[in-house]
Formats: C-alpha cells, structure tokens, sequence
C-alpha cells in the first residue's frame, strides 16, 4: 500500500483549479456549469482524489435532509491545518453531518479520515472529501495546509465517546492542532434523527516536544481527546 506526499501548498504544482478553491468554499458553480465544466475537462481533482465541484453540488443537497447547529464554530481556524477528532455511530452518519456543519459555518472543505475499501463506493467517498486512514495519507494532509476530521471507532452509545483510531494514525497528527468535537443527535435516548447539534471544544494542549511518530506521544493525544469528547458529550 502507498501513501501521498504533498508538500504544503493549497495545490500540488501544476494544478489547475479552474477558479475553484481546495481548501475554502466559495461561490457555487450552477449545475448548467458544472455539466460544461464536466464535458470540457475543466475541473479540478485535488491530490487527494478530492473532487470540489461535485462537493460542492452535492453536499448542499444533504443540508435539505438534516438539520445540523454548531456550537463554537469559531474555535476551528480559518485556515492552515487542524484535525478535528469526533465521536461517531456505528457508521458514517455523524462524519456526514460534522462535513455539513462545518462547511455551513466554517466555510472549509472537510477532509475525513478512515474511508473504507468498498468497490464503487471508495471512489465516490473520495470525490467527497474522505482519505484513507494511513499515516502517510494524514500527514499529507495536514502538511497541504488542509482541515481534517479524525472519528473515534465505531459504537452504538451515542453517548459515549467511542474507541481510539490506531495508534499510528494519532502519531501521525503530532504536530499538528487537535481540537475534541462531539456530534450529538438531537432526539431522544441518542437515536439518530434529522436534527443534530455539533459542538467545538478548546484545541488540546499537548507537550510542544513531541513528533510525529512518538508512541507516547499518541498515547497522550490519545487519553486527553477521549476525555475531551465525554465531557463534552456529558455537558449537552
């Protein structure tokens, strides 16, 4: 298995964005556009297999599905890297909603981390955003200047945190800014339902001398994240 290497730019060199930011939203190319664009070859496929104009057609049309609130939008920087690191179900419902929420509030396009390989499937959860959960791929990533989402394992507690990604994926975001994120449904006993509530906690303090690859280090990151994202589950 290979792994990107991206140097930290809002595109490899020799990238056309045909007027389309990689990283920010920004204004919405109509579908009679986007079809032209599409005919004449004119768009963009980023480094990662991120595809920004068919993000940005059909994530929008998500938002008419679900309801989604951000509590402390402002704590997720504008720009530059950061890895939000968020509580999750048993699939990929709340990674969908926290990638609508935060492109509503924060503008910036959302790069989830852990995409499965599934035929037909993977290609098109690329084109929406998501990576693949290699160390190598995270620290391209981060390193392109991009916003990324990291979600705890699966559970069906939707008030509980959840189990920690591998090890070597969280020693792969040393370095880098952690902010804790909890994705709360809105209807009763934690069931999923159509309106949901994502709240931004304080990025996480984490000892300035540690590199990538440390296992304690990832151990650390770790221990302060999942307690990080209970107590903002038990404070809702």
């Amino acid at each position: 298995m290979t792994h990107l290497e991206v140097a930290p730019t809002s595109g490899a060199p020799g990238l056309s964005t045909h007027g389309l930011d990689l990283d920010r939203v920004g204004h919405r190319v109509g579908i009679r556009d986007a079809i032209r664009r599409r005919l004449t070859g004119r768009y963009p496929v980023d480094p990662f297999g991120g595809d920004p104009l068919f993000q940005d057609n059909l994530i929008p049309t998500v938002e008419l599905a679900i309801s989604v609130e951000v509590e402390h939008a402002e704590r997720v920087p504008s720009s530059g890297p950061a890895v939000l690191v968020a509580n999750r179900g048993f699939g990929i419902t709340e990674p969908a909603v926290l990638t609508v929420g935060i492109r509503r509030e924060c503008g910036r396009r959302l790069r989830v981390i852990g995409m499965p390989e599934l035929p037909v499937v993977s290609p098109v959860l690329g084109k929406l955003g998501m990576i693949k959960g290699l160390p190598g791929d995270v620290r391209a990533v981060l390193r392109a200047g991009r916003l990324a989402a990291l979600p705890l394992g699966p559970t069906w507690l939707r008030t509980r945190a959840g189990a920690l990604p591998p090890t070597e994926v969280l020693t792969a975001v040393l370095g880098f800014r952690v902010i804790p994120v909890a994705v709360v449904p809105e209807g009763p006993l934690g069931l999923p339902m159509r309106s949901w509530r994502v709240i931004v906690g304080s990025h996480l303090e984490l000892d300035e001398s540690l590199q990538p690859g440390d296992p304690l280090g990832a151990a650390e990151l770790a221990e302060l994240a999942r307690t990080a994202i209970q107590n903002l589950l038990d404070q809702r």
